[in-house]
């Protein structure tokens, strides 16, 4: 391995003695001291040899890389010089600019969200993406046999409990920490959960398999409807910096009783009708309730002392609704062209 070694630093050198240009001068660095290059197959045979060889030759090796770097740092600079003397490189030129990283536009929402939820006395916390079928749906009063299941197409894991069940999903809502969170900090609570969460289902213009939620929860002694009716309107005027034009109607989640859920007046199209409203004027923004006692008990919290509500609202419709955006898959597109407006 030391002839090896040797030979190979004799073969860089006499090859940068033959190099003409740049790009030769480019691709032999790559051949020898690159990733995949001749001197990491080399070292990567060190392992194998007996302790005493691997410290002699290790050394060897780091000494004769150090050198082939010096080597190719010498050329680069003899190669510069060679080129500006010739004209075919003028360092007066300005160099290129370069193009600095900016916040995705779901992520300004989210911090404005957290600031805003912040000033209000609400924690912001975490959960895990990769949760257990126990607190996605069970904790939450949705057991296996419950047809509300059927609402939520869910990406599960293959990953099997001891029943031959499959218990690992890719959580379908931030809820989940509903019942962590309790569990956690028992009560009186304020918190707020923004985080990601995936669907299985069909995309398009208002529809994502992947997207963002921000989970509200708040519990203590005699909390009621008009409590949460009040933080949303907070939330909305202040993401939106106006009033915003909202309607409250019924509406069913196993997790809370009673539910409601709150639309807000199309801001894309206001009120005209277009795909990001699905042609009605309004947008379905937030489900939302009183928790259900099930769902309290679960957090270990007695119903009979404390009441609470929760509510979950969709990030990227709220993004949407800000910046007049009219489809919902741009935020996972990786288009440059939409993300640099922002």
């Amino acid at each position: 391995m030391k002839i090896k070694l040797e030979k190979i630093k004799e073969e860089v050198i006499q090859a940068l003695d033959q190099i003409v240009g740049a790009d030769q001068l480019e691709a032999l660095e790559i051949k020898y001291l690159g990733r995949r290059g001749e001197l990491n197959k080399i070292m990567k045979q060190i392992v194998d040899l007996s302790k005493t060889e691997k410290k002699a030759i290790g050394q060897l090796a780091n000494q004769i890389k150090t050198d082939i770097v010096a080597e190719f740092e010498k050329h680069k600079g003899a190669t510069d010089k060679k080129l500006v003397s010739e004209g075919a490189l003028d360092v007066t030129l300005p160099g290129r600019k370069i193009e600095s990283g900016h916040l995705h536009p779901i992520t300004i929402v989210q911090k404005e969200l957290a600031d805003l939820f912040t000033s209000m006395g609400f924690m912001i916390l975490d959960g895990p993406e990769l949760e257990s079928d126990y607190y996605n749906f069970e904790t939450l009063n949705i057991p296996k046999y419950h047809p509300a299941r059927d609402m939520q197409d869910t990406f599960y894991i293959d990953h099997k409990n001891k029943e031959d069940e499959f218990d690992m999903v890719l959580r379908t809502h931030t809820s989940p920490m509903q019942v962590r969170a309790m569990q956690k900090y028992g009560a009186p609570l304020r918190c707020v959960v923004p985080g990601r969460v995936f669907r299985n289902e069909a995309t398009d213009a208002c529809h994502e398999h992947t997207l963002y939620q921000l989970e509200g929860l708040m519990i203590d002694k005699n909390i009621s409807i008009a409590n949460l009716i009040a933080v949303v309107k907070e939330m909305l005027s202040g993401i939106f910096k106006q009033e915003i034009n909202i309607r409250v109607r019924p509406g069913y989640f196993p997790f809370v009783e009673p539910g409601i859920e709150f639309d807000m007046g199309c801001l894309v199209c206001h009120g005209k009708k277009c795909p990001s409203c699905k042609h009605s004027g309004w947008v379905e923004m937030i489900g939302a309730g009183m928790v259900h006692p099930k769902v309290l008990k679960a957090g270990g919290i007695d119903p009979e002392i404390y009441s609470g509500f929760a509510f979950g609202i969709g990030i990227d419709r709220l993004v949407m609704m800000k910046y007049g955006i009219d489809d919902i898959r741009h935020f996972e597109g990786g288009d440059l062209r939409f993300l640099n407006q922002f």
